[in-house]
């Protein structure tokens, strides 16, 4: 039968079998630095990290359990909640995985909106994780420059949908609404003039910054086949050379061949991957990530269609319009019951999986289906949980100073980790 786990405390001190020192210090769960809720135990020699146990469930909001009680759309406001730096990309995830449960096929304008909407959510998410990157190490002005134009795309998103942060846009088969007049100026001003001097100066003031570098490089090392093994995704697998992204090996919306149904290409990115595997490499990645995410949404925009955000009307699937709902009994009914009563959404019998690639990694959720208005089962694959669990062979050996940008360059959110 194995021992119980030691109890630490942050002025306990214990002896190894050699008889050597060992200091337990808590990091968290109310440290500014986890960016989080979350708690790390560290047992230290000296000031070199020797063990680390993580532990999770300070923000446990039972989101997977909601998913059985709350119908396909309702639960939209739930995923807001998990990866709360770009919750749009968790709708995105969301309704993706619900479509195809549904076997529905959505319109070719709400593939590009959602693209355009899962890239602005790819960079608003990278720009807090490269702000912080500075940030932690004691180098406040990259933050500043980094957080300032993640504002840009709150107020974006505020003229999308009317909301800065939980924005709970998408719906099954479309979206809440089409594009605001001028919406896509904004954008395209954002990517083109906004955007590439921000990346510029946050370069001049990291990339070759000798602190920074000698902080960040060979800090943190997996390689690349250990990341395979660990399944880990995201900037945390491609920095470590695994050239994966489900948005080139398992494409969906605009990042597929034809996504219009009448033969448009995908749009053409570059993987962002680097080979050092380290909390400096992990750095890069994003950093290209967010320039590659600029360009996807430029090409969208320039072969963006016209035509309806939602699906035509499914009575077992999508919700009817503003102005049916309002200007006839019919509309009002059926909104109704799918609202108000359990007898509006009527999926196939049966399960689903659909995953995106979202800023950390595969966002993927499962769905059982008993042909009921919620879900039978709904289970989440969310990137945080999964990367995290390395933390301490990405650790141990360094020193206590390195575990604030080993932690970072993970990217923990600990909406994700406790589910």
């Amino acid at each position: 039968m194995a021992a119980p786990p030691r109890e630490y405390h942050p002025t306990t001190l214990t002896r190894d079998e050699a008889g050597e020192d060992r200091w337990a210090l808590n990091f968290g769960p109310q440290h500014p630095a986890t960016h989080t809720t979350l708690h790390l135990v560290m047992e230290l020699d000296g000031e070199r990290v020797v063990n680390v146990t993580q532990h999770i469930g300070y923000l446990h909001s039972g989101f997977e359990k909601l998913g059985e009680h709350l119908n396909y759309n309702q639960y939209v406001v739930v995923t807001d909640r998990m990866n709360y730096v770009s919750p749009i990309a968790n709708n995105i995830a969301w309704h993706h995985a619900c479509e195809k449960l549904f076997g529905l096929e959505i319109t070719p304008r709400c593939k590009a909106i959602r693209t355009i909407c899962a890239e602005l959510g790819r960079i608003q998410d990278h720009l807090v994780c490269i702000g912080c990157s500075g940030l932690d190490l004691g180098g406040l002005t990259a933050f500043l420059y980094a957080f300032n134009d993640r504002e840009t795309i709150n107020d974006l998103f505020e003229e999308l949908c009317g909301a800065r942060f939980t924005v709970s846009y998408t719906r099954v088969g479309g979206l809440m609404q089409d594009l605001p007049p001028g919406w896509t100026d904004k954008v395209l001003h954002f990517i083109r003039e906004i955007v590439p001097p921000m990346l510029a100066d946050v370069n001049t003031l990291l990339t070759r910054n000798r602190i920074f570098v000698e902080r960040t490089k060979g800090i943190g090392v997996i390689n690349h086949d250990d990341a395979i093994d660990w399944s880990l995704t995201g900037p945390m697998a491609r920095g470590s050379g695994v050239r994966r992204d489900l948005r080139k090996d398992e494409p969906y919306l605009c990042y597929a061949d034809n996504w219009d149904g009448k033969g448009a290409p995908a749009v053409q990115f570059k993987v962002a991957v680097a080979s050092g595997g380290d909390v400096y490499s992990r750095y890069l990645v994003r950093m290209e990530e967010v320039r590659q995410s600029c360009a996807i949404i430029e090409q969208v925009i320039a072969m963006l269609p016209d035509g309806p955000v939602n699906i035509l009307p499914n009575e077992k699937a999508t919700l009817p319009d503003k102005r049916e709902i309002y200007f006839s009994i019919e509309g009002l009914i059926r909104h109704f019951e799918q609202v108000m009563t359990n007898r509006g959404f009527e999926p196939p019998i049966g399960e689903a999986y659909g995953a995106n690639e979202t800023a950390n990694g595969e966002l993927g959720f499962y769905l059982v289906s008993d042909g009921g208005n919620a879900a039978y089962r709904a289970s989440c694959r969310p990137p945080s949980f999964i990367n995290f669990q390395v933390y301490p062979k990405l650790l141990i050996g360094h020193q206590i100073s390195d575990a604030v940008a080993v932690l970072n360059s993970i990217n923990i959110i600990a909406a994700e980790l406790d589910r």
